[in-house]
């Protein structure tokens, strides 16, 4: 499995008792395999990961993968606290059919985090799981930063085939694309940087904007490979207002919100995030339409 193209990392839907909606899933399923995407992530950062149980999660990938159809795939999202229960979620994760797993460094204990024990965390890992392994740098969520020296390190295992970086930070991004091999993917973790990433040599990218407009995404993606960079230009900076609002600005309940607004399920958070309030839906709401109307010019 080489890691390119178009991912969404997808929230997990909830009912209003709190519990994983499977109708819902499959009903946003039906919606995303319409779109222009290579694969989903399910319970990462956007599907409320620390909030899951580890039976949800397991349950959760196992029905994605096969809603999946077959037809896009499926990278689940593993981390847990302790070594041992993210191998544990990884084999259950490929017993349930999902084709790779992303995975964050440790972080509770982000203090005693060295190069040495982290390719140690990394590689065992990799070693113990059969599907392949996507490193995952969320520093705004761990509060740790990734180093490009250890990625570079990590990018020879066999089993380890790349890594999504949300840091923002292009020269790190750079360096890694630079120093690692040619079949190592590098995903962009945010719309907002999505062309400067591909511009440094990125492969693709997992972008929650991309739950609401893949195809945009894709644009971007075959603008630049096409050369033609003044519209990959014009898409990237017409798509920061919504990506934002989906990501930083209003995290998880503002993605959520966009969906609802978009004819997809959004649906509750789980606390203790909060619902955003009517006036943050209407705003989101006024953001994704100018977007759209945007883009629908840009087709035109």
């Amino acid at each position: 499995m080489r890691l390119e193209g178009i991912y969404a990392p997808v929230p997990t839907p909830f009912n209003d008792s709190g519990n994983i909606d499977l109708d819902a899933l499959a009903f946003n399923f039906d919606r995303w395999l319409t779109f222009p995407m290579d694969g989903i992530v399910v319970s990462g950062s956007n599907g409320e990961c620390p909030l899951l149980s580890f039976t949800e999660r397991v349950e959760l990938f196992c029905e994605s993968a096969k809603l999946a159809r077959g037809k896009m795939r499926i990278i689940a999202g593993i981390h847990c606290a302790s070594t041992r229960e993210t191998v544990d979620l990884g084999r259950e994760a490929a017993a349930g059919g999902v084709d790779a797993v992303l995975v964050l460094p440790p972080h509770y204990y982000k203090g005693q985090n060295t190069p040495v024990s982290l390719e140690i965390y990394f590689r065992t890992v990799a070693d113990s799981i059969p599907v392949p392994v996507v490193l995952y740098n969320m520093p705004s969520n761990t509060g740790f930063n990734l180093d490009p020296g250890v990625v570079i390190k990590l990018s020879s295992h066999p089993n380890i085939i790349g890594i999504k970086d949300s840091s923002g930070d292009i020269v790190q991004i750079a360096t890694i694309c630079r120093d690692t091999p040619e079949d190592f993917g590098v995903f962009a973790g945010s719309g907002s940087f999505f062309l400067p990433s591909l511009a440094v040599g990125c492969s693709g990218g997992t972008m929650g904007v991309a739950n609401l407009f893949a195809e945009a995404c894709r644009d971007i993606l075959a603008s630049y490979r096409n050369r033609d960079i003044d519209r990959a230009m014009r898409l990237q900076l017409g798509i920061l207002s919504i990506n934002q609002a989906v990501t930083r600005k209003f995290g998880v309940p503002g993605l959520k919100a966009a969906m609802d607004h978009a004819g997809l399920f959004g649906g509750p958070v789980r606390e203790p995030l909060l619902p955003v309030s009517q006036d943050v839906r209407t705003e989101i709401a006024g953001t994704y339409d100018r977007f759209r109307s945007y883009y629908e010019g840009e087709l035109s």
